[in-house]
C-alpha cells in the first residue's frame, strides 16, 4: 500500500469510527425486514438501493451530529476521550449536512410520501442526541429513533402508513434499543452523575436500571412474535424468533456482572445477532411465499 492510500485509508478508517458505522448492524436489519414484508419478499433493486442509501444517509447525520454536540463532554469521558481526535469539526459539520441532504434526495427518489415525512424522519434521528441534557428517558428516544427505520422502510415499499404490521415491528425495536441502551449506559454512571447529564441508570441507579431493562425486553421479544403472527410468517420466522429471544435472555445474564467488557459484549456482539438472526429467520420464510 502507497503512502497516499494508507493516508487515505485511515481517513476513511478514522470517519467509520466517529459515526460507528458497524453498529448499524442494529436499525438496518430491521429497515430490511420492513420492506421485506412489504413487498412479500418482491423488491425491485432500485427501492432496494434507495432505502440503503437513506440508512445510511439518516444514521450518518445523527451520528455526526451526536458527535458535534457532545465535542467537549466526550472529552471528560475516558470511554469517549479519543472521539474528537478521529476527524475535525468542520468535516464533521460536512458529514452532517451532505448526509442530511442525501437523505431527502434518496427520499425522494422512492415516493411522494417518503419525501414528505423525510424532514420529520431527520428531526427524530438528530433529537435523540439532545435528551441527554434534560431527560432521564434519553434512552427512549433512541429506541424511538431506530424504531422508525422498519416503518420508512415500509412506507418506502408500500406507500402506506397506517398498517399494524410495521407499527408492532417498530414499536418492539424500540423496546429492544430503549432496553439495551439502558445496559450500555450503566458504564458512565459515575461520569454523568459528576457531569450533571441526565441517564436513567445515573438517576435511579443501576439494579432499577436492569429490572427495567429485562422488562423492555421482555415488552421486545412479545411484539416481534406479535408481529411474525400478524405478518403471517411460518415456523422458519419462529424459529428465528426463538433464537433471539435466547439471545436476550442471555444478554441479561452476562451483563449482571455489571463490568465494562461484559456490558460491551452484551451491547454489541448478542444485539447484532438478535437482529440478524431475525432478519435471516424473515428472508428464509420469504421463500415460502414465491
Amino acid at each position: 500500500m502507497t503512502s497516499a492510500a494508507a493516508v487515505l485509508f485511515n481517513r476513511v478508517s478514522n470517519v467509520l469510527e466517529f459515526i460507528k458505522f458497524s453498529h448499524t448492524v442494529f436499525a438496518l436489519p430491521f429497515a430490511l425486514i420492513g420492506m421485506w414484508t412489504a413487498g412479500r419478499g418482491h423488491v425491485s433493486w432500485q427501492t432496494v438501493l434507495w432505502i440503503l442509501c437513506c440508512m445510511v444517509c439518516a444514521r450518518t447525520a445523527a451520528m455526526s451530529f451526536n458527535r458535534l454536540i457532545d465535542w467537549e463532554i466526550d472529552k471528560g469521558n475516558p470511554r469517549t476521550a479519543n472521539r474528537h481526535k478521529l476527524i475535525n469539526k468542520q468535516l464533521g459539520w460536512a458529514l452532517l449536512l451532505i448526509s442530511a441532504l442525501a437523505f431527502v434526495f434518496s427520499a425522494a427518489q422512492l415516493n411522494r410520501l417518503c419525501l414528505l415525512l423525510s424532514p420529520l424522519a431527520l428531526i427524530i434521528v438528530l433529537f435523540y442526541s439532545i435528551t441527554k441534557r434534560f431527560t432521564a428517558f434519553s434512552h427512549f428516544f433512541l429506541g424511538f429513533a431506530l424504531g422508525v427505520a422498519p416503518i420508512g422502510a415500509w412506507i418506502a415499499v408500500s406507500g402506506e402508513i397506517l398498517n399494524p404490521v410495521p407499527l408492532v415491528l417498530g414499536a418492539s425495536v424500540l423496546c429492544w434499543v430503549f432496553g439495551f441502551d439502558l445496559i450500555y449506559a450503566t458504564m458512565d454512571v459515575e461520569f454523568d452523575r459528576n457531569r450533571g447529564l441526565f441517564s436513567f441508570p445515573a438517576r435511579y441507579g443501576v439494579p432499577l436500571t436492569m429490572k427495567i431493562a429485562q422488562g423492555l425486553h421482555v415488552f421486545a421479544v412479545g411484539g416481534f412474535l406479535a408481529f411474525g403472527w400478524l405478518a403471517g410468517f411460518s415456523w422458519i420466522y419462529f424459529v428465528a424468533w426463538l433464537l433471539a429471544a435466547l439471545a436476550l435472555v442471555w444478554e441479561h445474564r452476562i451483563a449482571d456482572a455489571n463490568d465494562a467488557g461484559a456490558v460491551n459484549k452484551a451491547f454489541f456482539n448478542i444485539n447484532a445477532v438478535v437482529s440478524i438472526i431475525l432478519l435471516a429467520g424473515v428472508f428464509l420464510d420469504s421463500m415460502l411465499w414465491k
